[in-house]
């Protein structure tokens, strides 16, 4: 699986402030740590950045790769700032993200630099409600592109992850149903997931389960990549395999499995709990881990 550092981030409390300052140290320094953590990637996000953009971005690749030979995912909504930062990148890049609305204007891009990119299902008219709309935005997407002769590798389509606590649009479920459609419906392309999407708005302090989860239950469908928080060592256990139980267990109680909570140990009952949750069996509530 390909780890996407999220770390550098404009809304950032403590580096945002350093990117818009165009302090290098603090951005050096946690590219380093990303680099040390094992991410594939480092996210550089830098939101519109809708004042010079161009120069903005062009500095925070040239600043983050003076220190990392990690390949960065430039994630931004301006154009001018995509290319921008595309045209000093060193080595081959990855957009975060192309969807219907901008694709016309960035796909050309991809072309022209020889990159990859995510493909967001972001519909024309908003979040598609269920797997089959995200499956005909999918579709609308790859043919354009493949259109401009663009591989269906070089495609990581992103399903949209909703945060899990918001019970009455919660996505979790259609993005797993979609990821199960999509190697029939676009053979060869890859697969992307703004993992800590579903954990937004519960405690800090369960965060960490709901994302390792929703992770391991992508994993049954051999998700290609995740955009990651770069320091939750567990979760970068998970995804490099090294808790191949765990992930058995979550699978397991995807398909349906009994499984009596009273004989796993406190760490399994966590994830067993958490499943549930992410699926809509048990409703959510901060206290579902109790």
């Amino acid at each position: 699986m390909i780890l996407i550092g999220e770390n550098l981030n404009i809304m950032s409390k403590t580096l945002g402030p350093a990117m818009k300052e165009r302090d290098a140290k603090p951005i050096q320094e946690i590219a380093i740590a990303q680099t040390k953590q094992g991410m594939d990637y480092i996210d550089v996000n830098i939101g519109p950045a809708r004042k010079e953009g161009d120069k903005f971005m062009e500095w925070m690749v040239k600043t983050v790769q003076e220190v990392t030979d990690k390949p960065l995912s430039l994630d931004t909504t301006n154009p001018l700032a995509m290319e921008a930062g595309l045209k000093v990148h060193k080595g081959r890049a990855l957009i975060n993200s192309i969807s219907l609305a901008r694709m016309e204007e960035e796909l050309p891009l991809v072309t022209k630099y020889d990159c990859d990119f995510i493909g967001l299902l972001w519909g024309r008219e908003g979040l598609p409600r269920d797997a089959n709309e995200r499956g005909a935005i999918a579709a609308e997407l790859l043919y354009t592109a493949n259109a401009k002769d663009i591989k269906n590798e070089q495609i990581w389509f992103d399903p949209i992850v909703t945060p899990a606590v918001n019970i009455e649009s919660n996505h979790v479920k259609p993005c797993l149903e979609f990821m199960g459609m999509l190697p029939d419906l676009a053979p060869g392309s890859g697969s992307a997931v703004g993992l800590s999407n579903v954990s937004n708005g519960a405690p800090n302090n369960l965060r960490a389960y709901l994302n390792r989860t929703y992770l391991m239950m992508l994993m049954k469908y051999n998700i290609h990549s995740a955009i990651v928080d770069a320091f939750d060592q567990e979760l970068i256990d998970i995804a490099r395999g090294r808790k191949p139980a765990l992930v058995k267990l979550v699978h397991r109680v995807m398909d349906g499995e009994v499984v009596e909570v009273s004989k796993l140990n406190t760490e399994e009952a966590k994830y067993a709990k958490t499943v549930k949750v992410l699926l809509g069996i048990s409703l959510y509530s901060h206290s579902w881990l109790d």
